[in-house]
């Protein structure tokens, strides 16, 4: 229920980055694939609790069927991840380095999804790039991009401190634009196609709309969306987007877009590590101007 009907794009990497880098197997990488994808529904499940979601990937969410038992069962896929590790890659010479990975991502996305609810509880004044950036880095960046690229390294032997951390630079960015995609289908995405009812103004989350918005506004129209964000309200929310509008976030959104998508590239253009090319830029192709 929890780790299908999404697109299983991080799983997928990992499978298409050992491919280029010549790793010849193939069960292995598809494997960790579905590692990522089994942790990603442990997160989902979680973090569905956490923002009281209703709509996860067009169903409603796992907690909303069976209660809190499914805290419980985040922690059983969770667990799940190291049970197919130990089963399937413990006798290869990279299965340490594979768990090892695991860990330290899952500990980096905790302390991700930590700043995200410390951030509801700081004076919406204070949100700020500096405070934004952190948290996704943490929450979304590491498990998203970087892991299923240094996982399929770690399989090709192309694992050098060098080349991961070359990796790594790259895989960060890329999961920071994916992070403002996201925060502007929160807003604008079609529920049916991103398959759920984004709430972020409703939970006060600290997003780039946020932060582009309130830094455009006039002093009167600032008063009104810091009154307005975090409101329930269907009104409140309603108002929130009409500033939105009123500044014109789709359009400045556009404009990020585009720069980001181009200054990526030229940064992967610039790379020293050697690795392919294509490893970063199919990921960037994959994600530019998603609609979920």
């Amino acid at each position: 229920y929890n780790t299908v009907g999404g697109k299983l794009n991080r799983g997928c990497a990992v499978v298409h980055t050992a491919q280029l880098l010549g790793a010849t197997n193939t069960f292995h990488a598809t494997v960790l694939g579905w590692c990522i994808e089994i942790l990603q529904g442990f997160l989902l499940v979680a973090d569905d609790i956490m923002d009281k979601s209703e709509l996860r990937r067009g169903k409603q969410c796992w907690y909303k069927r069976v209660g809190m038992t499914a805290i419980n069962d985040s922690f059983l896929l969770e667990s799940c991840v190291f049970e197919l590790l130990k089963t399937h890659v413990r006798k290869e010479p990279y299965y340490f380095d594979c768990l090892e990975l695991f860990l330290d991502v899952s500990s980096k996305t905790a302390l991700g999804q930590a700043l995200d609810l410390e951030s509801e509880s700081l004076d919406i004044k204070d949100y700020t790039m500096e405070v934004y950036d952190s948290m996704i880095t943490y929450k979304t960046a590491h498990y998203s991009f970087y892991l299923p690229v240094a996982l399929a390294m770690h399989i090709a032997g192309r694992n050098s401190k060098f080349e991961l951390e070359c990796a790594r630079k790259i895989l960060i960015r890329i999961g920071h634009y994916f992070q403002v995609q996201d925060d502007y289908l929160d807003c604008y995405g079609d529920p049916k196609i991103i398959g759920k009812v984004g709430n972020d103004i409703q939970e006060r989350k600290c997003t780039w709309l946020f932060l582009t918005a309130i830094h455009s506004v006039s002093n009167k129209d600032k008063k009104i969306l810091l009154s307005y964000y975090g409101n329930k309200a269907k009104t409140n929310v309603s108002t929130g987007k009409q500033i939105y509008t009123k500044y014109d976030l789709r359009q400045k959104y556009l404009k990020y877009s585009s720069a980001t998508y181009a200054s990526i590239r030229l940064y992967v253009a610039n790379d020293k590590s050697g690795l392919p090319a294509r490893i970063f830029l199919d990921l960037l192709d994959g994600i530019h101007l998603r609609s979920k």
